[in-house]
């Protein structure tokens, strides 16, 4: 079968954008990768949730490796580099940070697996990472260029639907009064249109295992927390298909599985 590569930028990352189709690929007989370019070092924790000692970025790492096996993950690969933050924030421009990485070195480290792996499918982020943090929009960049040197057939930049979300937000509105919508609409920035995405994958299916991982990644998401506090309909609207843009594809939706036909 083939062998599918998922490049975030940070643990927890991968079952919230792709956790869907890593799942579906594992149960399709395929290969499934998972490479994080940074610890999640600057998340963040309430006092007393971490074991004396311990710092965050051992516990995310240990996270991650659990919410891999849950999505059918074989591989889990770190490349070493430093949690920026948000956008904006001084931990952008530190040493190490992964903002700062020079891209070509980190493609060549990526590239490095796809190589090994001998990767037919890529997962990046969009341009703008999806709604503008640093490392996601780092995670394209690199991707993209790796992908180049590598000779990954098939990259798929991992995207939201705004148009899709606003339906959603606007429906609930409608079922309840003092629902109050965010402000994504004025954020241009926040995932992009339904005109320009090529692919739509359905992962309904495994929805369970997807938050399964989502409740691995203790540390960043919470049972209060928007992903799993949600009711299990929105929760299948919100996250029950993945998003992806692929190159050369289009216009309109042209693909609903990845890995067709490999």
């Amino acid at each position: 079968m083939a062998t599918l590569v998922t490049f975030h930028a940070h643990p927890d990352d991968e079952c919230i954008a792709c956790g869907g189709v890593m799942r579906k690929a594992f149960e399709e007989g395929h290969r499934v990768v998972l490479v994080v370019a940074t610890r999640g070092e600057v998340g963040e924790v309430d006092d007393g949730f971490l074991d004396d000692g311990e710092e965050l970025w051992e516990r995310r790492v240990a996270e991650t490796h659990e919410a891999a096996e849950i999505l059918g993950a074989k591989r889990v690969e770190f490349l070493g580099y430093h949690d920026s933050g948000m956008m904006g924030e001084p931990t952008n421009d530190a040493a190490g940070s992964f903002w700062t990485a020079d891209v070509e070195e980190a493609a060549q480290k990526l590239a490095a697996i796809l190589r090994e792996e001998q990767a037919e499918v890529l997962t990046v982020y969009d341009d703008n990472g999806g709604y503008g943090h640093p490392d996601h929009i780092q995670v394209h960049r690199v991707g993209v260029r790796a992908a180049e040197i590598a000779g990954t057939p098939r990259v798929y930049q991992s995207t939201m639907n705004r148009d899709h979300m606003i339906r959603g937000m606007e429906a609930h509105a409608e079922r309840d009064p003092n629902f109050e919508m965010p402000d994504i609409r004025e954020r241009e920035n926040f995932g992009k249109p339904e005109s320009i995405i090529t692919a739509a994958v359905d992962v309904t299916a495994f929805l369970k295992h997807k938050r399964t991982a989502m409740r691995a990644h203790a540390s960043q998401i919470s049972e209060e927390s928007f992903f799993l506090a949600m009711p299990d309909d929105a929760f299948a609207y919100s996250f029950g298909t993945e998003w992806f843009i692929r190159e050369g594809q289009g216009p309109g939706i042209t693909e609903t599985d990845l890995l067709a036909g490999l």
